[in-house]
């Protein structure tokens, strides 16, 4: 084989026929499409909204929609039913964060439209986490014995 027909198989890797295509790059284009579809050309409003409105305004609200007009942006908020009250009165205070990170003006209104946020689930505590620290025991068997014994106790609390 001359040395022109390897650098071209280095080169150029074969076409894949018949396989799925890589996953990481099918889902990015797919979750892309879908922000574009709800007029997030920019996705970072969405991946950092906690830091953005704060840590009390993302536990009960999100970005839902962003519609681009003539007098500025729209920015729809799915928010929890009891949570509108409060989004109401902190609108200016959210409209200026908003602005501030995306850019003077671009938002010139926030629409909250009620419903249920898709939250993160938190992994439990470890039940582990609030037992008391065990006693110093003698090592060896007895020492052992007095442990399990005092951890038997903890549980039984």
């Amino acid at each position: 084989m001359s040395q022109n027909a390897n650098d071209k198989n280095l080169q150029e890797p074969a076409a894949r026929r018949g396989r799925v295509g890589a996953v990481a790059g099918d889902a990015l284009n797919h979750a892309s499409a879908a922000f574009q579809r709800a007029g997030f050309s920019d996705l970072s409003l969405v991946t950092r909204w906690p830091d953005i409105a704060g840590e009390a305004v993302a536990a009960v609200a999100e970005p839902v929609k962003l519609l681009e007009g003539a007098e500025g942006a729209v920015l729809t908020l799915r928010c929890e039913a009891g949570a509108a009250v409060f989004l109401q009165h902190e609108t200016r205070a959210l409209l200026n964060r908003v602005n501030a990170f995306m850019g003077s003006g671009r938002i010139s209104r926030i629409r909250l439209v009620s419903g249920t946020i898709a939250r993160s689930k938190e992994p439990p505590d470890h039940p582990g986490l609030d037992r008391k620290p065990l006693p110093e025991a003698e090592p060896g068997l007895t020492g052992a014995i007095d442990r399990l014994s005092s951890l038997r106790r903890q549980f039984k609390e």
